[in-house]
């Protein structure tokens, strides 16, 4: 179904909003290796709770055997530095909440419960926070002109 979209830059388009939909998930390159890889994890994991729509249905394989659904839509992980990801962060407030942003903080390695977690992003003030990394889920256009600078994570 196409319908006529505004977003915060204020574009309008004809196309179906999920079409101009785009998903980036950006990392601070300076964590060990298997930090990354759960920071993408966790991140991709609150993103698919927040838009299941993005799990496709079920599929078939040739003998017969149920395969679950895995998304539909490319999810390119992009790399920075806890300084970017402090200004990107910032820079999302402005687009809000026309832009989904989902963020981890360093605290995931030193909180043993998500209570404490809570706690502790309770405690610290923004300007401390230290994100590992964070997701941006909105209009294209608008995601691009935020991460259009940054590499993919390789």
């Amino acid at each position: 179904m196409e319908e006529e979209t505004g977003t915060a830059l204020g574009l309008i388009s004809r196309q179906s909003p999920e079409k101009l939909r785009k998903r980036v998930i950006v990392i601070d390159l300076a964590l060990p290796l298997g930090q990354i890889a759960n920071t993408a994890a966790l991140l991709s994991l609150s993103l698919g709770r927040r838009f299941p729509e993005m799990i496709g249905a079920d599929l078939v394989d040739s003998e017969g055997h149920v395969r679950l659904g895995i998304t539909t839509h490319p999810i390119p992980v992009l790399k920075s530095d806890a300084d970017g990801l402090r200004v990107l962060r910032e820079k999302c407030k402005s687009f809000e909440p026309e832009l989904t942003v989902i963020e981890l903080i360093s605290a995931t390695g030193t909180t043993r419960s998500y209570a404490d977690y809570a706690e502790a992003l309770r405690q610290t003030p923004a300007a401390e926070l230290t994100y590992q990394g964070v997701v941006l889920c909105g209009e294209t256009r608008c995601v691009n002109r935020l991460t259009g600078s940054l590499g993919l994570l390789r």
